[in-house]
């Protein structure tokens, strides 16, 4: 087994790899870079040669992922992908396993991994949510929640939150709530309306307008938590709101958990620790365990009544494949078995103390401190504050992301199956980090 240089920066949880690093990795990122660069566009490798990170993934396992340097780092980014860690022993075997027996559908036949996990999500998904469509994303799971809300009430008409990130195919993109993703594609997909996230009044007044209106509401689309907005929480009461306002007006709530569903809040979904049950519900990311892509739609069978009609309305032929089902019932049983939902809550606690502290000890530079779970983000006082901390932290080993919709806030997501001490040296970088960018402040805000 290769070793990481004598150099190479070393994390916890970090040290034996099975992947022998290249003699020259300097010229291999180099050159991958390069082919990037004239084969997937200019734009992604100008950015790594600004950071200075001009540098590849080599291997990862757990929340360590090492690059071609041998450097590790503790992987709190992903876009919320990896609650289950990297390559989760459970659901590499189960992939491994399913790809030497049946790895694609004929499309012709059923196959044993899609009914189980099919029975499976509606096990653990609330209220009579029942029936399931797989794909390979949460856009496409969005794309088909709302195809189905517009067949099963023959109206036309979706209110969704500005801010929100639903996805960038074009039903997807015309429910994400920023422009500037929207603007090069337009016309969008008519019917869509965006209100403030959390102000019951406005959802209130837009679907009353939406229901008199020509087409009718047919839905209104939510994440529980809004994800690329920058981590943001819904005030008491207005998920409960939402389901009240779509009875009274014959429409269906379908809410978006593909990033903060799955365990990410130390609950399967946030829906289920608010008391609200959707419609439909959309998952992704997590589902496929980090190994796979997964994704699903999940409906009431009142909902789903118009595939049942006609089965061929939505199809997909990679969507729910033997793979991809395999994984995502290896995903969901490591979730019941290896107690990761208590994992993340433990751990969630342990984060929140400490980014809560980081916040008061360096409120120059932290506007707020929000999040459930292992799910949280840093609010900096301005986008220059926020993409000090995010190279800070990646210089110092630990992987985030900052949020699509609202660029100075930094999301950390570190994975259930993380440890207490790689939670701290987490906290322990960003403490650095928000530090080196108070000391800058005056220059940042």
């Amino acid at each position: 087994m290769s070793q990481p240089r004598a150099t190479a920066r070393t994390v916890p949880g970090g040290g034996l790899w099975r992947k022998p690093l290249p003699a020259d990795p300097d010229a291999v990122a180099a050159d991958a870079v390069r082919r990037m660069e004239r084969y997937t566009g200019a734009a992604f490798a100008r950015l790594l040669r600004f950071m200075g990170m001009v540098t590849l993934e080599w291997e990862a396992a757990g929340a360590v992922v090492r690059d071609v340097h041998g450097d590790e780092y503790i992987d709190c980014g992903g876009y919320g992908m990896f609650f289950h860690g990297h390559s989760h022993p459970r659901v590499v075997e189960a992939v491994r396993r399913q790809a030497g027996e049946l790895a694609q559908s004929t499309r012709l036949l059923s196959h044993l991994p899609q009914a189980e996990l099919a029975e499976r999500l509606a096990e653990v998904c609330p209220g009579e949510l029942r029936y399931s469509f797989f794909c390979n994303s949460g856009a496409e799971a969005v794309e088909g929640a709302l195809k189905l809300a517009r067949a099963a009430t023959g109206r036309s008409g979706i209110i969704a939150a500005e801010d929100a990130f639903h996805g960038k195919t074009m039903g997807a993109l015309s429910a994400t709530g920023k422009a500037q993703y929207q603007d090069p594609f337009r016309p969008l997909v008519p019917g869509f309306r965006h209100v403030p996230f959390g102000d019951e009044a406005a959802l209130a007044a837009a679907a009353a307008e939406a229901a008199q209106a020509p087409g009718g509401l047919a839905a209104v689309l939510l994440e529980p938590i809004q994800g690329e907005a920058g981590v943001v929480l819904p005030p008491p009461g207005y998920l409960a709101a939402a389901r009240r306002l779509c009875d009274r007006h014959g429409a269906l709530l379908i809410f978006d958990e593909v990033q903060c569903g799955i365990g990410r809040t130390g609950a399967m979904f946030v829906c289920g620790q608010e008391g609200v049950d959707p419609d439909i519900l959309a998952t992704a990311k997590s589902l496929g365990g980090g190994v796979m892509p997964l994704g699903a739609f999940t409906a009431t069978p009142a909902a789903w009544r118009p595939f049942d009609d006609a089965p061929f309305l939505h199809t997909s032929t990679f969507g729910g494949s033997p793979l991809a089902c395999a994984a995502g019932l290896a995903a969901l049983e490591a979730i019941a078995q290896e107690g990761l939902l208590q994992r993340a809550q433990s751990l969630g606690r342990r984060l929140e103390t400490g980014l809560r502290e980081i916040g008061r000890r360096h409120s120059a530079v932290v506007a707020e401190v929000r999040g459930r779970g292992l799910f949280w983000g840093l609010d900096l006082r301005s986008e220059g504050a926020g993409g000090m901390v995010l190279n800070e932290l990646l210089a110092s080993g630990v992987l985030v992301v900052y949020s699509l919709n609202r660029p100075r806030v930094i999301r950390v997501m570190p994975p259930a199956v993380a440890t207490e001490a790689q939670i701290d040296f987490v906290l322990e970088m960003v403490d650095r980090a928000a530090a080196t960018a108070a000391a800058a402040a005056p220059d940042l805000l």
